[in-house]
């Protein structure tokens, strides 16, 4: 059985991955130029902050120098994550995503569009939204089985009615502000 580049580059980074907590998600390599680019894509449960990525990134390049998965040409290595607009394909990117749309094509053809409530490792109890703002949004709950492909949507205008109640009020404080830096 022959494996891939990306298989021997995965054999390598998963280990490495797991011991410092994070998820390997996805690793691309593609030719840029004379050189080839290095795609890593990292993930956890809460996320994954700069700090996090900047010290995972030196292990990788550590472990890709002293192995010979790369050959002897030049790469430029990128470590990062997958990004707002995640696919969830895995049980766990379900979890991760509570609380967020999704974009959702199920296996049938039909596509809904629906906030992940709440994700086990079967699927998703999720809160179908309605159709142009018609009606009122639905609980509904998807067997992975029964999804085709999902994509976490981002939202510019969300209204969340928790974050805007604990939110604090502020008042028209600018008029009291004028003056102070003793300019008439």
């Amino acid at each position: 059985m022959s494996t891939t580049h990306i298989d021997r580059l995965r054999a390598l980074l998963e280990p490495l991955a797991a011991r410092e907590g994070l998820d390997l998600e996805d690793v691309k390599v593609t030719q840029a130029g004379s050189r080839r680019q290095v795609q890593i894509d990292v993930d956890a449960d809460g996320g994954v902050d700069l700090d996090t990525i900047a010290e995972f990134s030196r292990m990788v390049g550590e472990a890709l120098d002293e192995s010979d998965v790369m050959g002897a040409g030049a790469y430029v290595l990128e470590v990062g994550s997958p990004g707002a607009e995640r696919p969830l394909s895995e049980p766990r990117h379900w979890r991760r995503a509570e609380g967020r749309l999704a974009k959702i094509h199920l296996v049938d053809g039909g596509e809904i569009v629906a906030r992940v409530l709440e994700a086990d490792e079967d699927g998703a109890l999720v809160e179908v939204q309605p159709v142009k703002g018609r009606g009122r949004a639905k609980e509904r709950r998807l067997e992975y089985t029964e999804v085709d492909r999902a994509r976490v949507q981002v939202e510019f205008n969300r209204k969340d009615e928790k974050l805007l109640d604990e939110a604090p009020d502020f008042a028209d404080d600018d008029a009291s502000d004028e003056g102070e830096d003793g300019a008439e």
